[in-house]
């Protein structure tokens, strides 16, 4: 039986999917899709859904190997052929729902440390709807023995129209290498451009928490206590991936390379028992 929740506050809906990686399949504003959107009982992939968390790590871990107090720990390769660890393990696990509303949902997931990621950890997600606004706070908490290093996020696929705008301010950007790993970091000042004919791939820095993305239709602002900002589109996707991160990709393995401190690359370090709390909202709106 497949398990889909649904969640309504005046025009604004959604469908999340615990048992897929506790993955919102879809996001509505009446019948016009905010995110790339599927029903809740159709969708068959967390990696099709319209957002799903980030947990422990955002993004990739280069060639599957976790370097760390001077170990180098195996990790699985999760998405098909490509040689890296992606986007944590969240996404690939069921959650558990502990309460639900109508605009409600809490679910968890209990991590025991396996081949995919060695460290134990637990985490949260709470879904509050209301009237034109998600908010979701993601949570995880270090339950191994060892200090662990732990990163949040999101990673929501929006949809791209004709006229799709993104704007929003940064600091810097780190240049990304044919491995889709990053390489070195530059001074940027964020995007303000039309999506269209939009190419890139780029973990942002210096975010200052609000992102604009409109068109046609929607008006939709994108908020986080988060610093970091991964966006990625290019002229064959129907989509415009804002992904609000703690921190850059591939950060563990930087910190081992003693180029970058912890700190520099947003990568928190928990010990045990310690927990870190991060939030998105996505508030929508009629174009102007």
């Amino acid at each position: 039986m497949t398990l889909a929740l649904h969640l309504k506050s005046g025009l604004l809906r959604c469908d999340i999917r615990p048992d897929l990686g506790g993955c919102l399949a879809g996001l509505w504003w009446g019948d016009v899709p905010v995110l790339r959107s599927t029903a809740g009982p159709a969708l068959t992939s967390a990696r099709l859904a319209g957002s799903y968390p980030l947990v422990p790590f955002s993004n990739r871990v280069a060639q599957a190997k976790l370097v760390w107090a001077g170990t180098s720990h195996p990790l699985v390769q999760n998405n098909a052929a490509e040689p890296h660890a992606i986007h944590g393990v969240g996404w690939q696990r069921p959650w558990e729902v502990l309460d639900e509303s109508d605009q409600f949902a809490l679910l968890s997931y209990q991590h025991k440390a396996d081949a995919a990621w060695p460290f134990a950890f637990d985490t949260s997600q709470a879904f509050r709807l209301s009237e034109g606004a998600l908010e979701i706070t993601l949570s995880m908490t270090n339950q191994s023995s060892t200090p662990a290093p732990a990163g949040l996020g999101w990673h929501p696929y929006f949809v791209k129209r004709a006229t799709s705008h993104l704007r929003f301010a940064a600091s810097g950007r780190w240049e990304m290498g044919a491995d889709k790993l990053p390489t070195q970091r530059l001074a940027a000042t964020g995007l303000d451009t039309a999506c269209a004919a939009l190419d890139v791939d780029h973990c942002f820095e210096g975010w200052q928490g609000e992102a604009l993305l409109s068109d046609e239709r929607l008006r939709v602002r994108i908020a986080s206590s988060l610093k970091r900002l991964v966006v990625f589109t290019n002229a064959t996707r129907d989509f415009v991936a804002i992904e609000p991160v703690s921190h850059v990709n591939n950060a563990v393995n930087l910190m081992a390379t003693g180029k970058w401190t912890a700190d520099e690359l947003g990568l928190r370090v928990l010990q045990p028992g310690e927990s870190m709390s991060e939030v998105m909202s996505i508030r929508v709106g009629d174009a102007p």
